[in-house]
């Protein structure tokens, strides 16, 4: 993270970015379809002096029935680290086992930590500290997002609520190792089936869709589920008591899980300052995994 910061102030400064990735090659593994993913991770390759590979699963040999440990072996040969983006997370322990260089999760079924540095940098960012901050997480608990906030909300000392359908809780596993963490950082993790009790002292409100990737045959059921007792709007943000700051890893749809109004108040919505900030925390990530720093 302070390594995010010192990227972003150059930037922000108009000087020449360190190249701290001059000669190096990374490929761009993707399954799903990305926006702030995709473009970040390739300009933050690009703005350190690297070369981004851009490799579709769908035009790899693997969508014609090569392992992925075999494509993993070859890939690890040709570059320096690989950043998938896949459905299953069992595939990047699939490609952690036979790589021989380091794999990055841009996104999987059950984390997306790429997101969670870049959120925890912006809540730095903007309060000048983390451990005793209020954030509650109003949603899908079993999202990628959600247990990746909650994991590094438990490791800095952040206080985390996450209210969800009793069904879309967190994973046991997952909440188990927060609280491991917690217990050692001093953060509260609390999981609730009620957002006004969840939101309550929140100095931070965040949502995720209610419908992911990969869990389109359930939009109905979830849908169903979700709405609209879990929808993010103005009276929700009341009831934390105090001022509150609305958080989205987007895409956002507007009137499912969050309401236009937020989401496009300027005073309250920081959406757009979490999404800039995926460029610089990525290149910090990229930097530090390969050896350049740290």
């Amino acid at each position: 993270m302070r390594l995010t910061r010192e990227l972003k102030a150059t930037k922000y400064l108009g000087l020449k970015m360190p190249q701290l990735l001059k000669g190096k090659k990374v490929a761009l593994f993707f399954e799903k379809p990305s926006t702030r993913t995709r473009v970040s991770l390739s300009v933050a390759i690009r703005e350190l002096g690297g070369s981004p590979l851009e490799l579709e699963s769908a035009k790899l040999q693997v969508s014609r029935g090569e392992g992925l440990e075999d494509t993993v072996r070859v890939l690890s040969r040709y570059v320096d680290a690989i950043v998938a983006r896949v459905y299953s997370h069992k595939s990047l322990e699939v490609m952690a086992r036979y790589s021989k260089v380091p794999i990055v999760n841009a996104l999987s079924d059950v984390f997306h930590p790429l997101q969670a540095i870049s959120d925890m940098y912006t809540l730095w960012e903007i309060f000048g500290r983390l451990k005793g901050i209020n954030l509650a997480f109003i949603g899908d608990g079993r999202s990628n997002v959600a247990h990746s906030l909650m994991l590094a909300s438990s490791l800095l000392g952040v206080n985390f609520s996450v209210a969800s359908p009793e069904a879309y809780g967190p994973r046991k596993e997952v909440l188990q190792e927060a609280l491991k963490n917690a217990a050692l950082s001093g953060a509260n993790i609390k999981v609730f089936t009620d957002p006004l009790e969840a939101v309550k002292g929140a100095q931070v409100v965040y949502t995720d869709v209610f419908v992911s990737m990969g869990f389109d045959k359930e939009r109905e059921e979830r849908l169903k589920a979700f709405l609209p007792r879990y929808r993010v709007n103005k009276a929700l943000l009341a009831e934390t008591g105090t001022t509150t700051l609305f958080m989205h890893c987007l895409p956002a749809h507007r009137g499912e899980e969050v309401e236009a109004e937020v989401i496009d108040d300027e005073k309250i919505s920081v959406v757009f300052d979490q999404a800039e900030n995926r460029l610089y925390s990525a290149e910090a990530v990229l930097s530090f995994l390969m050896g350049k720093v740290g």
